[in-house]
């Protein structure tokens, strides 16, 4: 199962996975059954989660929903921790993610609009650097594993700040090397197999280090720093398999 995953992830372009990931959750879920993991966001439980990334890492993905551990955690920020589900709000998620995008699109309350470069599932499509959308349009925009895909960062952070309406919230998740003082990044390195060395994969511009909350603020950002640990136990923690090395960025305007 590790070599497949990895091959899947390394080799096969993420609009075909995303396209196959129902058919794959249906035949592999049942292997998996048991109670010692939970995940909060589909409330199935396993004997352990699937194996995930390019390096295969272990008990990381929901053989159900298919969530990782950063949408677990964001998950539970906005079910406990945020008027999200009730509130009506005006959201726009960018390159929606597969265990939100059914969820979230059935909330009576929200106004829920996708968008992706190419993803099939989305509603739009345009480039974050240049949002083709009026300022002070949403009350939340949610952006995950995006920024370290783009040309610059910074330009997509302003773009997110423009349309968010004041007092508007994002979710803006980067994958951060923490043996990074500060963010990694160089343009000129263009072969897929330099930058999968380099940055930890192959279609990555940079390394976002210790100094990521930093880039926010320099965006335009206020940023809240959001700690499972500080309210989960380390039981609860190790039952949804969360990485409690991850920070939750909460950036308002």
């Amino acid at each position: 199962m590790k070599r497949l995953i990895r091959f899947f992830v390394r080799h096969i372009p993420r609009p075909i996975l995303i396209r196959m990931s129902g058919l794959f959750s249906f035949f592999v879920r049942w292997f998996y059954r048991g109670k010692k993991v939970e995940c909060p966001i589909c409330e199935n439980k396993f004997r352990k989660f699937l194996p995930y990334g390019s390096k295969a890492g272990e008990n990381r993905l929901c053989p159900v929903c298919l969530s990782l551990e950063r949408h677990r955690l964001i998950y539970l920020y906005l079910k406990n921790h945020d008027n999200f589900f009730s509130e009506k709000y005006k959201v726009l998620h960018i390159a929606p993610e597969q265990p939100f995008l059914k969820r979230f699109k059935k909330l009576s309350n929200l106004d829920y609009t996708t968008a992706d470069l190419v993803s099939p599932i989305a509603d739009l499509h345009f480039d974050i650097m240049k949002i083709p959308l009026e300022d002070n349009t949403y009350d939340w925009v949610i952006c995950n594993h995006v920024l370290e895909h783009v040309e610059s960062d910074i330009e997509a952070m302003k773009e997110i700040l423009r349309i968010l309406k004041p007092g508007g919230k994002a979710i803006l998740q980067v994958p951060i090397n923490y043996d990074y003082t500060k963010t990694h990044e160089d343009l000129s390195i263009t072969d897929p197999k330099e930058r999968e060395k380099i940055f930890g994969q192959y279609d990555h511009l940079r390394w976002h280090g210790l100094d990521y909350p930093e880039r926010l603020k320099t965006a335009g950002f206020q940023v809240l720093e959001f700690n499972i640990k500080d309210f989960l136990t380390p039981e609860e923690i190790e039952k949804y398999r969360l990485d409690t090395r991850e920070i939750l960025y909460i950036n308002s305007k």
